[in-house]
């Protein structure tokens, strides 16, 4: 029995944008939070931010990747998520749809 491929990045930053962020109420991909996204037969890299180093539900949210992903990957593909700080997240790196949600044109 073959083993299933693992996803590409578009098909993971697709499945990342059932993860919200609760203070915001907006997928993670929309508010730019996601900088990187490595697929390597057997591994995952992501590389996100949050929109500020004290964010109280960052566990919250790593909990909630690993809940949307580990359905969609082979249970041999180690997930590893890095929280980096630089750059640091602004309104700015927020898809265009989401900035004229919450009215930041800019």
């Amino acid at each position: 029995m073959s083993t299933p491929p693992t996803p590409d990045a578009e098909e993971i930053r697709h499945a990342l944008r059932q993860v919200m962020d609760p203070e915001v109420g907006m997928n993670i991909v929309d508010l730019g939070l996601i900088y990187r996204i490595d697929c390597a037969p057997g591994e995952l890299y992501i590389e996100m931010t949050m929109t500020t180093p004290a964010c109280p539900l960052s566990d919250m949210i790593l909990d909630n990747i690993d809940a949307v992903l580990d359905p969609l990957l082979p249970p041999e593909v180690n997930i590893r998520v890095e929280l980096v700080w630089d750059p640091p997240w602004s309104p700015a790196m927020m898809e265009e749809g989401a900035r004229a949600h919450f009215g930041w044109n800019g």
